[in-house]
């Protein structure tokens, strides 16, 4: 059964029609960072398309089929983004009325980029699944085509064509592909291809560590569904992998591949570098994905294909991505360091940094006998400056805590170094993910109520979809069951920080 389907989604791509809408993207060499890597790196440019993303590919090729096949006038779809307009840019293209239905989050670059498209824009519910649900609702109920985002064999072909076109532009076969993964169409596309003409090229699957479900079900042997996906890559925030696009994949992937929000981050800053583009954080998955494997496995002289699929970046959201591309190439390090609090003791710690520049410095006196020092490092050797500077500091009887790799530190601590209270002692602390959208806020405070003391806030927005809070909670232990209880019924997804480090260096 699963070859019949590659066979069929080959066949599909061969007599695709995408270039009606579609360009054929250009594959560059990368020079740069082929330098770098001692590899031959290539990027295959889809955030060249007229969406900026690789989906039109596979909306067009599903939609057209329809119409010649039905003769419809209507379709639907749901999706936060490249999909929708992907969707929108064909159904006009077909001279077809589209219902795209979106959530409530999606922000408003992205809602006038579909309504520019002529596209009917729902907004509904907080997520994607929520917008799912109503669109295949409102489908069944009124009979129009649902336009699934991924697993389809139509859209899947659709995707398939970069395989194709990769194929066409290289002079030889590439040693490996890197597939940036979320529901799984651009890679089953991507399978189905090289399978049939370079059997040899190897497939690795790109997610990010807090949105494996590809990963998991490869793994596994079977489609497992997250009880929650990281909302940094949105474009990738999916639960669970589509059920033809993994029957396709799973036994043609060489390996799959998990990166971090930071070295997502420095895949951005990458292909900026070389492209002078900015990339969306899914955009970016492959390139961080290759830096990743070549650096893990110490591979020299081979071709890799990244996929540089979407650049739909909302540009508040440089702000975040700038300050986590440093940590993700290991070119700055953070730590929490305890010094005397005595004349001297500043000019001791940045002696013992030496020449080395400091990124961040945040201190305020607490007591009379020690200071904590939130610091940021610039580093040249990455890992190997790295440990030298902690190993001097620590040698020299500083306490010293890495806080490179602390998610609580990097989004909230560097950004509220400020003293302690004296009423830490009966404090619970807890980071928060809530819908970013008007009001979004004010929901978020009102749904945890006043029936215990707000000791400490801190909430920043990053130009993301979600908003993200770091909440102190006064409560006494006796209670703190009763308060957990609450939380869970909020349905927002919430992680306990009391114990943090970070927390009990700076601010408790």
């Amino acid at each position: 059964m699963t070859e019949k389907k590659i066979t069929s989604v080959y066949k599909k791509i061969e007599a695709s029609s995408v270039y009606d809408v579609a360009l054929k993207s250009p594959l560059d060499y990368a020079k740069n960072l082929s330098k770098r890597l001692s590899n031959q790196i290539y990027i295959k440019r889809d955030d060249l398309q007229p969406v900026f993303s690789f989906k039109l590919r596979g909306a067009y090729n599903k939609i057209c089929k329809l119409k010649k096949n039905k003769n419809i006038s209507s379709i639907i779809a749901a999706s936060a983004g490249n999909h929708a307009q992907g969707v929108a840019l064909s159904a006009s293209k077909l001279n077809l009325r589209a219902i795209i239905v979106m959530p409530i989050t999606t922000p408003k670059i992205k809602v006038d980029a579909v309504k520019a498209l002529k596209a009917n824009v729902i907004l509904h519910g907080d997520s994607y699944d929520d917008a799912y649900t109503f669109a295949k609702t409102k489908a069944n109920q009124e009979g129009l085509e649902f336009i699934h985002p991924y697993d389809d064999l139509d859209v899947i072909a659709g995707q398939g064509t970069i395989a194709k076109e990769i194929l066409d532009q290289l002079n030889h076969k590439p040693d490996y592909v890197f597939v940036p993964v979320g529901g799984g169409g651009l890679l089953a596309g991507i399978v189905s291809y090289f399978v049939k003409k370079s059997p040899h090229t190897k497939i690795i699957a790109v997610e990010p560590l807090d949105s494996d479900c590809f990963n998991q079900a490869y793994k596994t042997g079977k489609r497992v569904k997250l009880k929650n996906v990281g909302i940094f890559a949105d474009g990738v925030a999916v639960k669970q992998i589509g059920k033809h696009a993994f029957d396709i994949s799973k036994d043609h992937v060489a390996s799959t591949l998990l990166v971090s929000t930071d070295e997502i981050c420095a895949g951005i800053k990458d292909l900026y570098n070389e492209t002078r583009t900015i990339a969306e954080p899914a955009g970016a998955l492959s390139i961080a994905g290759i830096k990743k494997f070549i650096k893990t496995y110490k591979i020299k002289n081979k071709s890799f294909i990244s996929l540089f699929c979407g650049a739909n970046m909302n540009f508040d959201r440089l702000r975040h991505v700038s300050e986590r591309s440093e940590l993700g190439e290991l070119n700055e390090m953070l730590i929490g360091v305890t010094i005397p609090e005595k004349p001297g003791s500043f000019k001791h710690f940045c002696s013992l940094i030496g020449k080395k520049s400091i990124t961040e410095f945040n201190y305020r006196y607490s007591d009379s006998k020690n200071a904590h020092v939130f610091a940021g490092i610039k580093l040249d050797n990455g890992l190997k400056d790295k440990k030298t500077i902690i190993n001097k500091l620590k040698s020299n009887q500083f306490n010293v805590i890495d806080l490179t790799n602390n998610e609580m530190a990097k989004l909230h601590i560097r950004h509220m170094v400020g003293g302690v209270s004296n009423s830490s002692h009966s404090e619970r602390i807890f980071r928060f993910i809530f819908p970013e959208r008007p009001g979004g806020l004010l929901n978020f405070l009102n749904s945890i109520g006043s029936r215990w003391n707000i000791s400490l806030f801190h909430y920043r927005n990053h130009g993301a979809d979600f908003g993200r809070v770091l909440v102190g909670i006064q409560i006494e232990d006796k209670d703190v069951n009763l308060l957990l209880k609450h939380l869970n019924k909020l349905n927002y997804e919430f992680f306990e920080e009391t114990y943090n480090k970070s927390y009990h260096l700076f601010l408790s």
